[in-house]
């Protein structure tokens, strides 16, 4: 599409809210489609495929660069969270992007802020229970990034499972005029999920968070075998303990509600989380639907 015409151009870089929200305004105004990559910088070949989606289907593509605080609870990585914006721009010059909003934090929480995003359902599980308020947190951020943002689509990643079905649950309930992507987790060659938090790494536990896929592997041929879901559900815990991993949990559940499935035959996902040392690391599988047990 039209979009192309940026690749290997600077990205324009706004911080100011109501110039960035004017500058894509225009853009649809004259018919142009604006494709959205909300990020938290640190940027690498993940969000750069999400980047390159969003060009493929837009004419123009804008991405967020911002640490948001309210997702972070106290005892979190927020100050040590990895920020580079050079890096990032650099990255992006070889993918198209238009815009880089990178806001300040008060042009996102202004002075006397007090409203908040308050999601359930979906959210309560998980991620929701391992990290109280942390998707408030990301709901505030991301329906204040569409308002100062107001792109057509927006782009998100696969490998952060809950958080795109929570994104798409307060889309649908709060009417927001923005379609969610969500789009294929990039992996290195032995299978690690691309992250940010990857850079935490010890040599050693580098070696080990591939186990993390390992355990979906496992999950995979379990389910494709017919094997009941609890025991799919031990045995990755199984494969994680094996590489002295603490696992946070593991579990198969429906890839919407994100509940414990009711039907065998209709498809799933396995979700994983496991700390090594200081850093956590979450993953996903797909898992699709499957014969009853005991049909042909």
């Amino acid at each position: 599409m039209a979009g192309e015409m940026f690749a290997d151009t600077l990205p324009q870089v706004e911080r100011d809210p109501g110039r960035m929200r004017e500058a894509i305004g225009a853009a649809r105004a004259a018919g142009r489609r604006v494709g959205l990559v909300p990020t938290m910088g640190a940027l690498h070949a993940g969000h750069a495929s999400l980047v390159a989606r969003a060009r493929d289907e837009c004419d123009d593509v804008a991405v967020s660069i911002f640490v948001n605080p309210t997702q972070f609870a106290p005892h979190e990585d927020f100050d040590r969270y990895p920020r580079n914006l050079p890096a990032d721009l650099a990255l992006l010059v070889e993918h198209g992007a238009r815009w880089v909003f990178a806001p300040e934090a008060a042009a996102i929480y202004p002075p006397g802020d007090a409203t908040r995003v308050v999601v359930g359902g979906p959210a309560q599980r998980f991620e929701g229970a391992e990290r109280p308020g942390h998707f408030d947190g990301v709901a505030t951020v991301v329906c204040r990034l569409f308002q100062i943002m107001p792109a057509d689509a927006a782009y998100f990643g696969a490998k952060d499972w809950q958080q795109t079905v929570v994104v798409r649950r307060m889309v649908q309930d709060l009417a927001l005029p923005i379609d969610i992507v969500v789009c294929p987790t990039v992996r290195e060659p032995d299978g690690l999920a691309l992250s940010s938090r990857n850079a935490y790494l010890s040599p050693d536990e580098r070696q080990r968070a591939c186990t993390l896929h390992a355990s979906l592997e496992r999950a995979g041929q379990l389910w494709a075998s017919g094997a009941a879901v609890d025991e799919i559900e031990r045995e990755m815990r199984a494969v994680l303990a094996a590489q002295n991993i603490a696992c946070d949990y593991a579990a198969v559940v429906d890839p919407d509600s994100l509940e414990p499935p009711v039907d065998p035959r209709h498809a799933a996902v396995a979700l994983v989380a496991g700390r090594l040392g200081a850093t956590r690391l979450i993953d996903n599988r797909a898992l699709p639907a499957r014969p009853a047990p005991g049909s042909r």
